[in-house]
């Protein structure tokens, strides 16, 4: 192990203020839904790389967590869903357990959204639209990927990939892996949090109330 020495970054003492404007709780919109969609079109005409990477946070039956970052492909009044092999950890956990976290880190423009809700499973039809929009390389890689099972070697993974694009050539259509398919996540909390200097961030959130919708201002 690596001895740490005087010349080692020291992590407490990086620091940045956050310059922006007051969130108020009179400007957001109705639904939190509605207010991401207007966040997340300002996170992507910032230019933010892959601002539909999301932090996803799920727990086993006795609350072990994990967590990874994958992209979310669709969000609407119903939630938010992305894509994921069922027999990975993630879908092995919400199977056990279906409340998850999802975090958006905008951090360039020093603003986070955070997600508490519900994973279900999305319908058939829903993920083999899903899935036939897909790159030819990303389908066969569905295939290819046992999500989350331990491999002896990238080259096993290779072969693999390998044999799935000789049984299916570009051009030809790929059927969607029968364990492989979308995950929505329906919310019922939904925090935006906006930087600010010393400190004193905006945070508010909603929180569903016998089906109605209240936001709250949270001390930083």
């Amino acid at each position: 192990m690596a001895r740490v020495t005087d010349q080692d970054i020291d992590p407490a003492m990086m620091r940045k203020q956050y310059r922006s404007e007051i969130v108020h709780q009179e400007t957001l919109a109705g639904s939190p839904m509605d207010q991401f969609a207007l966040w997340f079109q300002q996170a992507a005409d910032s230019h933010l790389f892959e601002p539909n990477a999301m932090i996803v946070s799920t727990a086993t039956a006795d609350g072990r967590p994990s967590s990874r970052t994958v992209l979310m492909k669709q969000f609407d009044g119903r939630g938010f869903v992305f894509f994921t092999n069922y027999a990975s950890r993630k879908g092995r956990e919400i199977a056990e357990n279906p409340y998850v976290s999802l975090l958006f880190p905008w951090h360039p423009i020093s603003r986070q959204v955070v997600v508490t809700g519900t994973a279900t499973r999305i319908g058939r039809d829903e993920t083999a639209a899903y899935f036939r929009s897909r790159p030819h390389g990303s389908q066969l890689g569905a295939w290819a990927s046992e999500q989350s099972s331990v491999i002896g070697s990238r080259a096993e993974l290779d072969r693999r990939y390998a044999e799935f694009a000789a049984r299916y050539p570009e051009g030809e259509q790929v059927p969607v892996p029968p364990e492989w398919g979308g995950l929505r996540v329906v919310p019922d909390a939904v925090e935006f949090w906006q930087g600010h200097e010393n400190r004193l961030h905006d945070r508010l959130r909603y929180v569903l109330d016998a089906d109605e919708w209240r936001v709250e201002r949270l001390c930083p």
